[in-house]
C-alpha cells in the first residue's frame, strides 16, 4: 500500500497515520509563476495499492478548482507509473451542492467532476458526508464509497446536552434524512427517546425565505445539525427560531466547517452555544483565537484510517459505519 496527503492535506493526513499506523508516503509538489504546478510520488507505485488524500475546500492561497486540478494530475501520474489501484480519498468534494439543475441551463458539476475522476484513472472515490448521498452515488460509474461522522459526533452530543431532552434539528428540509439517521444513532447509543425537528428555507438568486418551524425544543439541548457550515446564515436563523421557542441550549453541528468570509458573525452569535465540526478541512480559515473560544474539532483521522484499512484488505465498510443489514 501506498498512501500520499496532498497540499494543506498533509495536516490530516500525519493525524490517520499517527490513528491507524499507515505510513505517510513522500511526495513532491511544485508551483511555478505562471500559475502551473508539477506533482509526483517520490516512491515507487508500480503495482501498489494506492490511497490519496487531499480535501477540496478552496482557501486564499489554493482554490477549490486548483486543489481539484492538483489532484486529478496526481492520481494521473500514479497511474502513469503502473499502480495498480487508485483510491482518491476525498473528505470535501469540492460541487458537490451543485448535483442538479435548479434554473434555466443550469452545469450538472457533480457529474462533471465524477467524470474527471475516471477520466484519469481513478478505480474509488471515498468520501464523507457529502451534501446529496444520492447524487454522488449515482454520478461516479467507478466505485464510490461514503463514509458519514454520526458515530464520531454522538458522544460529544450527549455530553453537551448534559441530561437535558435533545433535539436534533435540520435546519432545511433538504438535510431532514441527515437529521433522521443522526437522531436514530443518538438513540441507539443513549437508550433514550431523541426529540427532531426542522425549518424551511426557500434560497432563489440568493434570497433566503421561508417560515414554517416543526418541533417542540422547549427546554431542551437542539442540535442543528448539517453537511457543511459556509458562511453560517442557515445556522443562524435556525439557531435564532429555536431560541425563541425556549430551546435551552443549541449547538451547531457539520462535518465540514468550511468557513468562509462572513462565518464570524454566526460563530459570535449568542443564540449559538457551540459549534462543533471535524477536521475534514483543517486548517480553518478563521483565527485561532475564535475557533478556541466557539468551535470545538473531532477528528475524522481514526474514521479515514480504518476504512483506508479494510478498502485495502477487502474488509467491510457497512459494518464499520454499523450500517444494518
Amino acid at each position: 500500500m501506498r498512501f500520499f496527503a496532498l497540499g494543506e492535506t498533509k495536516i490530516l493526513g500525519q493525524a490517520v497515520s499517527h490513528a491507524s499506523g499507515i505510513s505517510l508516503d513522500l511526495h513532491e509538489e511544485r508551483d511555478f509563476a505562471g500559475g502551473e504546478h508539477k506533482s509526483r510520488p517520490l516512491v515507487s507505485v508500480r503495482g501498489s495499492d494506492v490511497y490519496v488524500l487531499h480535501s477540496l475546500a478552496g482557501r486564499d492561497r489554493c482554490s477549490a478548482n486548483d486543489k481539484l486540478c492538483k489532484l486529478l494530475f496526481f492520481i494521473a501520474a500514479c497511474r502513469e507509473n503502473g499502480a495498480a489501484r487508485i483510491t482518491a480519498v476525498v473528505p470535501y468534494l469540492a460541487y458537490s451542492r451543485k448535483d442538479r439543475q435548479t434554473k434555466a441551463r443550469d452545469p450538472v458539476t457533480t457529474r462533471y467532476v465524477a467524470q474527471l475522476f475516471e477520466a484519469v484513472g481513478t478505480d474509488t472515490v471515498v468520501t464523507l458526508d457529502v451534501h446529496n448521498i444520492a447524487a454522488f452515488q449515482n454520478a461516479f460509474r467507478c466505485r464510490s464509497v461514503h463514509l458519514d461522522s454520526r458515530q464520531l459526533f454522538a458522544g460529544v452530543m450527549m455530553q453537551k446536552a448534559a441530561g437535558r431532552p435533545v433535539v436534533v434539528f435540520s435546519p432545511d428540509g433538504g438535510g431532514i434524512k441527515r437529521a433522521q439517521l443522526l437522531r436514530e444513532t443518538l438513540e441507539s447509543v443513549s437508550g433514550t427517546a431523541i426529540g427532531f425537528g426542522f425549518a424551511e428555507k426557500r434560497r432563489s438568486r440568493g434570497v433566503v425565505s421561508g417560515s414554517l418551524f416543526a418541533g417542540d425544543v422547549d427546554n431542551s439541548a437542539v442540535f442543528i445539525v448539517d453537511d457543511m457550515i459556509s458562511t453560517g446564515g442557515t445556522m443562524t436563523r435556525s439557531a435564532q427560531a429555536c431560541r425563541e421557542r425556549g430551546a435551552a441550549v443549541v449547538y451547531a453541528i457539520a462535518t465540514h466547517g468550511l468557513f468562509d468570509p462572513g462565518v464570524e458573525a454566526m460563530l459570535a452569535d449568542p443564540a449559538i452555544d457551540g459549534t462543533i465540526v471535524t477536521d475534514s478541512v483543517a486548517p480553518f480559515s478563521v483565527p485561532q483565537e475564535t475557533l478556541n473560544a466557539s468551535v470545538e474539532v473531532v477528528s475524522v483521522a481514526p474514521l479515514i484510517g480504518e476504512a483506508i484499512k479494510r478498502l485495502h484488505s477487502g474488509g467491510s465498510i457497512s459494518e464499520l459505519l454499523r450500517v444494518e443489514d
